[in-house]
């Protein structure tokens, strides 16, 4: 039997969507200027987040994302990353998952990562 899952990447600070499902942030900061309620969360999941070394290595910037984001699944494989990421896979069963994150090229950061894990 297959289960199909449905995973979008957005900005936290994008308006929510009838259709966003279950809101899970997976920055490892609180985003800048940003209330609990705008956020309009059902979750925080930082523990499945880069480490400090890797996010500060990164800085986002695109000519290091094939790298970063191989230096990232290998860090999902640390036991609480991966306990985080089977959670959110079991989140994303039969129903969207909408991973948030502050950056501003969602495209390519940790969530647009976890979004294409979970959606395997």
């Amino acid at each position: 039997m297959s289960t199909a899952t449905d995973v979008q990447v957005r900005r936290v600070y994008d308006a929510t969507r009838d259709d966003d499902g279950i809101r899970v942030l997976v920055d490892h900061t609180w985003p800048r200027g940003m209330t609990k309620t705008k956020a309009a969360l059902d979750e925080w999941c930082k523990n499945v987040s880069p480490s400090t070394e890797l996010r500060k290595w990164y800085g986002h910037d695109p000519a290091k994302f094939d790298e970063f984001a191989k230096r990232y699944k290998a860090e999902l494989r640390d036991p609480v990353r991966a306990q985080a990421l089977e959670h959110l896979r079991e989140l994303a069963m039969g129903q969207r998952l909408t991973l948030l994150t502050a950056t501003k090229a969602a495209d390519i950061s940790e969530a647009y990562v976890l979004a294409d894990l979970i959606g395997r």
